[in-house]
């Protein structure tokens, strides 16, 4: 099962070594990472994706924890969340291809950020299977390089502000996006 956790860590140096070495050496393997500066510039937050059974989702809590750097440790993924990935993308653009790319870039609302005379760099954002599609549908014209910032997330708000007060949705209204 693949488990999205947000641990909050003193913005401090070497503190993704501590944590990455703690996992690597305890066999377990980080699919996906991300790491930025919070609202608060002495912390920063780590979102990481981890596949496991929840026994195993545990003990990286629980590893996580012992850390002295890491301030709290949280499982997003047991939890109502958003989550997005983004990526960059270089691939050929030559002659009709563009106008094709361009109308797919559309379609998935992501953004022409640079053209050259054969290529062009494409941003996209979305949840993880929203930018493997696009992926996919760009392999057709020559994939020149790509990168990806790994997922991060946050948790929902229970209750969410609606135009002329607040209301909350119902419970099964709500879903990850």
């Amino acid at each position: 099962m693949r488990h999205v956790l947000s641990a909050v860590v003193q913005n401090v140096p070497g503190v993704l070594s501590n944590v990455a070495g703690m996992l690597a050496s305890r066999g377990y393997n980080i699919d996906s990472l991300a790491v930025g500066e919070t609202e608060d510039p002495q912390l920063s937050r780590m979102t990481f994706v981890v596949v496991g059974d929840d026994s195993v989702l545990e003990q990286v809590r629980k590893q996580l924890e012992k850390i002295v750097t890491v301030v709290r440790v949280t499982d997003v993924s047991a939890k109502d969340f958003v989550e997005r990935d983004l990526m960059l993308i270089k691939v050929q653009a030559k002659g009709n291809d563009r106008t094709e790319i361009r109308e797919l870039t559309n379609i998935f609302r992501g953004r022409i950020v640079d053209i050259s005379p054969d290529e062009m760099i494409v941003e996209v954002s979305g949840q993880e299977r929203k930018v493997e599609a696009f992926i996919d549908l760009m392999r057709p014209f020559g994939i020149v390089e790509l990168v990806r910032t790994g997922r991060i997330a946050m948790v929902r708000s229970i209750d969410r502000p609606v135009r002329g007060g607040n209301i909350t949705p119902a419970v099964g209204a709500m879903k990850k996006s």
